[in-house]
């Protein structure tokens, strides 16, 4: 039994007490279990005073406790590679089987853009190579058979990243045969190496033309999907169902597909030569719904929502499984496939890898967003086991390259509870540093610092970011090359160099770091700093189990650049590692908790950057006296396990309260309506070593309680997709904490109401698009320095970037050209914010002499200006509607150079220059 009132103003003098009477009697009120909440609440009007016990129910908390999720991928270190610029081990397929000229066979050696030469056979002569470097797995660029050609004039490109498919069944001929395929797979198992495929199930290649010759997207609002009687249907009625309506080739889309005399039977298997099941809406433009229905910059980009759609793609890499005996799929553009596909399409790939022997087969997908509810919303609403982790390797170039503060990296950890579910958590992404589309860290070093870095600060930075992907939560992905200090010029095409003697004149101008050697040069140097780096944090990595598999717990964090740092602990073995990171360039000190009392030694398991002290012990606050060297990181292990805990700590609820209603709704990220979550946090009391399972049931009922997550760190919490739970439902949540020496405690929270809003959904458009068409043909020279001299906008307000802000005589240039005319790209802060905007050359303003806007949020990402007109349009079908007519005509351009992002060619589509940066064109 218990008593309480309320003393005002820290002092008895003013108190109140039962039935709000001054001076009155306590309340009692009884706590039956330890965990139970207890809120109190007082009326300052009429003084009441209300004490309320949540009371733990009756249940078995042992039958509701379970482990973190960890998954066998945790083991591994993987080396992404793109097989055409590894090692050529066969000249004789380097034409692919074709005859002509490299328009034909798309070889060309000395082209950034075209075939080297790499193959399997390659491949396989370095598995040696590799095993020594610590790799356990081979993630391989696509290796399906491709166009070999695509595109005209300046911007043509060959098919050597293997992202054109057209033979889903067979290996490219660039590369080898089917046969040496599955060589080359024997022989990496033989090693202990696995393999995993990078697919692709947006796309096709560009094969499907439109018999309009326009290729900018169509929206759904203006031209709705039509069955073959011409009736208007929504697709999203049907995606994830197995009935779809009968679709004409002729009648059913924005635009009619046809296929090009001679190909249409190109693409294997057959059903995919079948123009209808494609979205055939145009290019998209990454914003809004075209992410997910337009084509990947003219890529044929498949209808996903339909069942045969999805039977088809399944059957294709159910085969690879049963044929190949590989171990995992990367796919590609996940965020471009409706998440219905992937609630089918993941499960059912999973279950026949189990079905023929692979239990341990692993599927991680490419999210290309930095923004950790989109990137998680794949792993526990879509089902996919992970995805490679964005935002991860932007912190990590931010506190290595740009010496950013510590704390941003407790920010990003902290992060890490929006990945915990049941059966999944962000422990098994993939991370990594640089890559075939971004770049690679060492361009990431130069372009951050001027190239001003002198080569053993780019080597000490290299080796601290890499010690961050090898020894912190989830699994490291070493981009080929970067093992040998290759740097480049940027992404796509400019970090795609041969590691064989390359002919590429702007690959062999490149300062390699910490040799002197160039990509002229054969690049496998088993004697290479950054080789022999990365081979130790490897082989440390293995032989230490928790620093892959085990939690991960904030420790320290400078107030602005120096030592972050983190402890791991295998929650079986319960020895403590301490991993601490320094970005500055001077050594720095600080004191790190641990789970211990004084005097516990911890011994150096490795350190890079300089000499430290070979062991150290714990001071008398638990706290172990760590000193980094500059630009360096070391790694100590306690020598005792954490002592034992007598009973377990004390749990609340934190950020519920009994029958509270929570309000939430949808946000749209790139295209996809994503479910706000509910956070359902718990406090755990004092410095103890300990797991919490969060778990829920219906209000009043007496089933078993389901498990939504257990974490394994603080803070502790999940982050609830509850838009699953009929409208009005309530729900009991709990918490289990483990002490993980057998003693348990909980707390709960009952009655509470998730109310999913039908509202239109919150935005978070990254990007605005505004395309204006000057029907003189006139829009000046965006490339003057004299703002007399081009059509741009002036921009102003809350909504754009602090970097899009412009001056009267510096506008923003309409760089992009397109079918309707030029437009540009704005970066945005907030979407629900007015863009300000003037349409003007010199001192000429078009349009209206008035300031105009839109705004993103309620008028879209896009708006289409035309010359002499005062309004603005949110649809190119509107303005043909509501403005005047367009030009008949329709033109392409090559002529202001092929845009920094490579990949894709002028035939269709549009071109962009230099931004956003986080497109990519294959």
């Amino acid at each position: 039994m218990h008593e309480g009132k309320v003393a005002i103003n820290e002092s008895w003098d003013e108190n109140y007490g039962a039935g709000g009477v001054a001076g009155g009697d306590n309340i009692p009120f009884t706590v039956a279990n330890p965990g139970d909440k207890v809120t109190f609440t007082w009326d300052s009007t009429s003084k009441m005073v209300t004490i309320q016990v949540d009371a733990l129910p009756d249940v078995d908390l042992a039958a509701i406790v379970q482990a973190p999720v960890r998954n066998p991928v945790q083991d591994e270190v993987f080396y992404f590679v793109m097989p055409d610029r590894f090692a050529n081990g066969s000249p004789a397929n380097d034409l692919g089987g074709l005859s002509g000229d490299r328009l034909v066979t798309g070889f060309d050696p000395t082209d950034k853009g075209f075939y080297h030469g790499g193959d399997l056979a390659g491949l396989m002569s370095k598995l040696e190579y590799l095993d020594q470097l610590g790799v356990t797995a081979i993630w391989m660029t696509p290796v399906f058979k491709n166009n070999p050609v695509q595109g005209s004039g300046a911007d043509i490109s060959a098919g050597y990243h293997g992202y054109w498919i057209t033979d889903f069944t067979q290996f490219d001929p660039h590369f080898g045969t089917n046969a040496e395929l599955q060589a080359l797979i024997s022989a990496a198992h033989a090693r202990g190496i696995k393999v995993f495929f990078d697919v692709i199930i947006n796309h096709t290649a560009d094969v499907i033309q439109y018999a309009e010759n326009d290729y900018s997207y169509r929206a759904k609002a203006d031209y709705p999907y039509r069955d073959a009687d011409g009736l208007p249907f929504d697709d999203r009625d049907y995606a994830g169902t197995q009935s779809f309506p009968t679709l004409d080739a002729t009648k059913s889309f924005p635009y009619t597909p046809v296929t090009p005399a001679g190909q249409e039977n190109v693409k294997v298997p057959a059903w995919l030569n079948d123009p209808t099941f494609y979205h055939n809406r145009g290019n998209s433009t990454f914003a809004g719904e075209n992410s997910l229905y337009g084509d990947f910059f003219g890529l044929d980009d498949l209808f996903t929502e339909q069942p045969a759609v999805v039977d088809g793609m399944i059957n294709i890499h159910n085969f690879w499984i049963s044929n190949f005996d590989i171990d995992g799929f990367r796919i590609d553009t996940v965020k471009h496939v409706n998440a219905e596909f992937w609630r089918e399409f993941t499960p059912a790939v999973l279950d026949h890898a189990k079905s023929v022997g692979k239990p341990d087969f692993f599927i991680f997908g490419e999210v290309f967003s930095g923004n950790e509810q989109l990137l998680s919303y794949y792993t526990t609403d879509s089902d996919m086991p992970a995805v490679l982790d964005f935002k991860f390797q932007e912190q990590v170039r931010n506190y290595v390259s740009n010496r950013s503060n510590a704390a941003d990296l407790r920010a990003l950890f902290e992060g890490d509870d929006w990945f915990t579910d049941e059966d999944s958590n962000v422990y098994a992404l993939p991370t990594f540093i640089g890559n075939h589309d971004r770049g690679r860290f060492g361009y990431f070093l130069n372009a951050d610092n001027n190239a001003s870095l002198p080569d053993a600060e780019m080597l000490a930075r290299t080796k601290l970011a890499n010690a961050m992907m090898y020894f912190a939560r989830g699994v490291p992905v070493t981009y080929y090359g970067d093992e040998q200090g290759f740097t480049g010029d940027g992404g796509d095409k400019d970090a795609r160099q041969d590691m064989f003697p390359s002919q590429v004149a702007s690959y062999n101008d490149d300062n390699l770091i910490g040799t002197d050697m160039t990509t002229a040069d054969d690049n496998f140097d088993a004697t290479h700093p950054l080789y022999q780096a990365f081979a130790d944090y490897a082989a440390i990595r293995a032989a230490n189990p928790a620093l892959s598999t085990g939690a991960q717990v904030h420790r320290y964090a400078a107030s602005g650049a120096g030592i972050y740092a983190f402890s791991r602990m295998d929650r079986t073995e319960q020895l403590e590692y301490v991993v601490a990171l320094n970005n500055s360039a001077a050594a720095a000190n600080a004191d790190v908790q641990t789970f211990h009392a004084a005097g516990v030694q911890f011994d150096l398991i490795y350190a890079e950057g300089g000499s430290v002290a070979g062991n150290l012990v714990t001071n008398s606050s638990g706290q172990l006296p760590l000193s980094v060297p500059a630009m360096g990181f070391v790694i100590y292990k306690a020598t005792q396990a954490i002592p034992a805990s007598v009973a377990a700590p004390a749990i609340t609820i934190s950020n519920l309260a009994a029958n509270q209603e929570v309000q939430l709704g949808y946000q749209n990220l790139d295209g996809n309506d994503v479910p706000l979550r509910m956070e359902v946090a718990a406090t755990v009391a004092g410095n103890q070593y300990a797991e919490v399972t969060f778990a829920v049931r219906p209000t009043g009922s007496t089933d078993p309680y389901t498990v939504i997550g257990v974490d394994d760190n603080a803070p502790y919490r999940v982050f609830y997709d509850a838009s699953q739970w009929p409208a009005g439902a309530e729900l009991d949540f709990i918490a289990v904490v483990n002490d993980l020496n057998g003693h348990l405690g909980g707390a709960s929270v009952g009655g509470i109401k998730p109310n999913y809003v039908q509202t239109t959904p919150a935005v978070d458009y990254n990007y605005a698009i505004v395309h204006y068409l000057r029907t003189d043909g006139d829009y000046g020279n965006p490339s003057s320095t004299n703002y007399n001299d081009f059509w741009g906008l002036h921009l102003w307000g809350d909504a754009i970037d602090a970097t899009e802000a412009t001056d009267w005589t510096n506008g923003k240039r309409f760089w992009g050209e397109d079918s309707y005319g030029r437009f540009a790209w704005i970066k945005l802060q907030d979407a629900t914010k007015d863009v300000n905007f003037i349409v003007h050359r010199g001192d000429t303003k078009d349009g209206s002499n008035a300031d105009r806007k839109f705004n993103p949020a309620a008028d879209g990402p896009e708006i289409w200006l035309q010359q002499g007109d005062p309004s603005f349009y949110t649809s190119q079908a509107r303005h043909r509607v509501c403005g005047n007519p367009l030009q008949p005509a329709r033109w392409r351009v090559c002529r202001l150079g092929p845009p920094s992002l490579g990949r894709r060619h002028c035939r269709w589509g549009w071109h962009v220059v230099g931004e956003p940066t986080s497109l990519r064109w294959h």
